[in-house]
């Protein structure tokens, strides 16, 4: 069992450990408790237009709207129906039932606004704007019998206006809205009639705009009023009031508790509490929802959050809400961006639950959901959702949709992962949390090398908004092996992602130096820029702290900052950039850092912090920003804007690195290893937010840029918790041209096998490749080599292959790696016509034995150096009997072997 937790407290998981020692999680909870339901929505049959309300009774859910037709599931069979602004409807099976009741007026549109059922389950009560249901007449209020499906005839209250909210006890129906009278006696928007009768009750709660929601307190003492109003029987109340069920009198009022351009669109009780859904409209609104304990009839939580908040529904310990939210960085969860229709939180606080159905923001005023009922059965439970939505988790359904408590379907998403090598000792591999939208605990398993069992296991969380960086330090690894690493996340019932794209790291012989140091260093955010694909960009650091890009900027740019093997990223200057995916706060003291280059005249900010993603942020300072003249600022906000400039212009075209440090001395900015600017100032702006790289929000600042987005190349990103040195940014600057290894990978241009049992026989076009001393398979492999760069020489060379599925693919015996003295070709050699190979081995391919498996052997660089810019054969042979089957060139899941791993550097 498991709760989600804020943006702030999610949990991310970085491990060390070598082969053998197998992270065992425990297993993930099926849903993220307290939440009931699925996120997987069920077929269910639509409508035409929009549904306004819900109620439920007896496995029969009932809808009430503005439509005419219903119509079957997207895809599935059967014909439309009408439906006059309602439908009665299995709640198991999402089909209508043969309750048909049509709701009518005599000229205008009529239309369903409110339902409700008795306590006893036996009456349906519909409120609105009509005049006739089935031919009975009444007046926007109307008791429908459940078993029989009829209008009763003797109720028929006189209402002057729609009804909008409907609340019933045992004895009295309670109706909000736009009235003015109800059976010809004066109630301004409230007003109670007889449950059996329709006779109005002495209960006068007037107030003077709309009533939009209505509910009676679980001892039925109390009724809570929500809407539009500003004055409750005559007292200073805006949106929200209480007053004695009885009487109507006054019990509690709200005067300046909620925003004057907020209003309250839905109310619902509980054992201990009573929640609203809010919508405003303006700057400065409340869109979301509130907590009060019924004992006091005080606030015990207030979500924040923006988007407009059209239902609320308690159940199980759980607020379900129907919004469209798109901002609720201010209870420390996602920033400004796309709608969020479907949400729950615990009834305890406003921590996001794992639960993420999605609706889009379909007809009408384009507000998505609007109603919400839970409906159990016999066998499952349901959660039943109306509204004006014309789509469902990205799917067509119109106006109404239903979630079940089980059986939970949905995998989580691929996980997205890289793995980079720094020093010879490890292999670090890491991934971006996979997201499940009714999972957050998911179970991740690590495979290495194409192998079927996991060598690492571990647990994490991730909602949306937070999908942080995973990983898993390697240190059972031989420097210039080439590793390769793949990656499942399963969610607790069972559900699995795909495998992973393959990542491939070989390690190095010796430790890029320029990386080691910033490591050592101290960076908790470290971005290389080596990805392959977007949009997850991988952090080396300890700190987990992935980025993501944004609009496609372009990866794996060359020549990188510095030497090695690193690649850097490329921004377009219009719309592009790379943030941070885990939110978070600057410490008094830091450090940023990167390489760039650029022959831009637009400016653009290089790096800096800012409170969001994907949009422009609100809050930004604490940046590098490059003016159009190409001279850098680096600038914080105190209230003001305090700045370093560089006296110099940096937009030659040429790799330059840039350091801005703040700490207790002051800010300092460094170019290239000097320092070219201090300025006392320790303080800066205080918030939460995100790091960017190239681009965002530089609207006052000084010599503001034409572009608040980089047009150039950037590499190297690391951001530290400590102002650095002096010495150590011109340590930084002097190991980035600091000889460093190159590693280049070769795979077979040829290769075939030979068969003694078979020896006319051509193999060249086969997926596998054969190695077995009696009777005889040979396999020949042939490389082009390239030849070594520049002052440097071969220091490192191995030969990678993978066996097969086969499941006797493996071998005990040894394999012997022999130069081919003879010729051969692909197409022509069989084992009568087979080549001569050199009776000296460069290398020994040993303990091959698992199937699907990544394998290597060391060869003699001595062997090598010689045919380095030319063509190279290999044999491979055995004298056991234990064949070997590995994957050809020619076969999909050889994931690029056979293959040559060569390691270069200096003498």
């Amino acid at each position: 069992m498991h709760r989600s937790r804020r943006l702030g407290a999610a949990l991310v998981l970085s491990t060390t450990a070598g082969l053998g020692l197998v992270a065992l999680p425990q297993p993930a909870a099926a849903l993220t408790a307290p939440v009931a339901f699925t996120a997987d929505d069920l077929p269910t049959w639509q409508t035409n237009g929009i549904v306004w309300a819900l109620a439920q009774a007896h496995g029969t859910v009932f809808a009430g709207g503005t439509f005419s037709q219903v119509r079957p599931p997207e895809g599935a069979s059967g014909t439309a129906q009408d439906a006059v602004n309602f439908v009665a409807l299995d709640a198991a099976s999402g089909a209508p039932t043969s309750c048909r009741l049509s709701f009518t007026i005599g000229s205008g549109s009529a239309t369903v606004r409110a339902l409700a059922v008795s306590p006893d389950q036996k009456t349906l009560y519909a409120g609105g704007y009509f005049s006739a249901v089935n031919g009975t007449q009444v007046s926007s209020l109307a008791a429908i019998d459940i078993a029989t499906c009829t209008p009763k005839a003797d109720f028929h209250p006189s209402v002057s206006a729609t009804v909008r909210a409907l609340a019933v006890t045992d004895d009295t129906v309670y109706l909000g809205g736009d009235f003015t009278t109800v059976g010809g006696s004066a109630h301004a928007r409230y007003a109670a009639v007889d449950a059996a009768s329709g006779a109005v009750k002495p209960f006068q709660a007037d107030v003077d705009e709309p009533g939009r929601a209505v509910a009676v307190t679980p001892d039925g003492k109390d009724v809570i009023l929500g809407g539009d109003f500003f004055t409750v029987n005559g007292a200073n109340s805006h949106a929200l009031a209480v007053v004695d069920a009885t009487t109507g009198d006054t019990v509690r009022t709200y005067p300046g508790f909620i925003e004057t351009n907020s209003v309250v669109k839905a109310l619902d009780t509980d054992a201990t509490g009573f929640y609203t859904g809010n919508e405003g409209t303006g700057g400065g609104v409340f869109d979301g929802r509130i907590a009060l304990d019924l004992s006091t009839l005080n606030q015990r939580w207030r979500d924040t959050c923006l988007g407009a908040t059209q239902a609320v529904k308690s159940y199980q310990d759980v607020l379900y809400s129907a919004s469209h939210a798109h901002d609720c960085s201010s209870v420390g969860e996602f920033p400004d961006g796309r709608r969020h229709h479907l949400l729950a939180e615990p009834t305890t606080g406003t921590d996001k639950l794992g639960w993420f159905p999605d609706t889009n923001d379909g007809l009408g005023e384009g507000i998505g959901p609007r109603a919400m009922v839970v409906s159990e059965t016999s066998g499952n439970k349901y959660m039943w959702v109306g509204g004006e939505f014309t789509t469902v988790n990205g799917s067509p359904a119109q106006g109404l949709t239903r979630f079940a408590a089980s059986p939970d379907t949905g995998a989580p998403t691929v996980p997205s992962v890289g793995a980079e090598s720094v020093v010879p000792t490890e292999a670090h591999v890491r991934w971006r949390a996979s997201l499940d939208t009714d999972d957050t605990k998911l179970t991740y398993k690590v495979y290495r090398n194409g192998g079927s069992t996991p060598v690492y296991m571990v647990d994490g969380d991730s909602v949306e908004w937070s999908r942080p960086q995973l990983s898993f330090t390697d240190k059972d690894v031989t420097p210039g092996t080439a590793y390769s690493y793949r990656v499942t996340a399963t969610d607790g019932a069972g559900n699995t992602s795909a495998l992973s794209a393959t990542a491939t790291v070989t390690v190095p012989t010796s430790a890029q130096k320029y990386a080691a140091k910033v490591l050592a260093d101290g960076a908790n955010l470290y971005w290389r820029y080596d990805e392959s694909t977007t949009p997850f960009i991988g952090d080396t650091s300890p700190g987990d702290r992935s980025g993501i890009a944004v609009n496609g900027p372009s990866l794996r740019q060359t020549p990188a900052a510095v030497t090695g093997p690193s690649t850097a990223i490329g921004f377009d200057g219009t719309d592009q950039l790379v943030y941070s995916d885990k939110r978070a706060t600057v410490p008094g003291a830091y450090s940023i850092e990167t390489w760039f280059r650029t022959t831009t005249t637009r400016g653009g900010k290089l790096v800096g912090f800012g409170d969001n993603t994907t949009r422009a942020s609100g809050n930004y300072d604490k940046h590098v920003y490059m003016r159009n003249d190409g001279r850098l600022v680096f600038g914080v906000y105190t209230g003001g804007t305090r700045t370093i400039t560089s006296p110099g212009s940096y937009n030659d075209g040429s790799w330059h690195h840039v350091v801005a440090t703040q700490g207790s001395s002051g800010m300092a900015l460094y170019v290239d290893g000097t320092r070219v600017g201090t300025l006392g100032e320790t303080g800066n702006q205080s918030y939460s937010g995100y790091w960017h790289v190239g681009g965002d929000n530089l609207n006052g600042w000084p010599n503001q840029p034409s572009s608040a987005y980089f047009a150039g190349q950037i590499d190297e990103t690391a951001i530290y918790p400590s102002a650095l040195s002096a010495d150590q940014v011109v340590s930084h600057y002097t190991l980035a041209s600091a000889p460093a290894d190159s590693v280049q990978t070769v795979r077979a241009s040829d290769d075939t096998y030979v068969n003694a049992g078979a020896a006319g026989t051509n193999y060249g076009t086969s997926t596998s490749l054969a190695v077995r001393g009696s009777a005889a398979y040979e396999t020949y492999l042939r490389f082009d080599l390239p030849p070594a760069p520049a002052g440097t020489v071969l220091k490192s060379a191995r030969l990678a292959v993978k066996t097969t599925t086969l499941s006797s693919a493996g071998s005990t015996d040894d394999i012997a790696v022999r130069p081919v003295t003879g010729s051969w070709t692909e197409t022509g050699t069989t084992y009568t016509s087979r080549p001569a190979v050199s009776s000296t081995a460069v290398g020994t391919l040993s303990g091959a034995t698992d199937v699907s498996t990544l394998y290597s052997a060391t060869l003699d660089t001595a062997a090598l150096s010689p045919a380095l810019g030319g063509s190279y054969d290999l044999a491979l042979t055995s004298t056991g009997t234990d064949a070997l089957w590995l994957w050809s060139s020619e076969a999909p899941a050889a994931e690029n072997t056979p293959q040559l791993v060569l390691t270069f550097g200096a003498p």
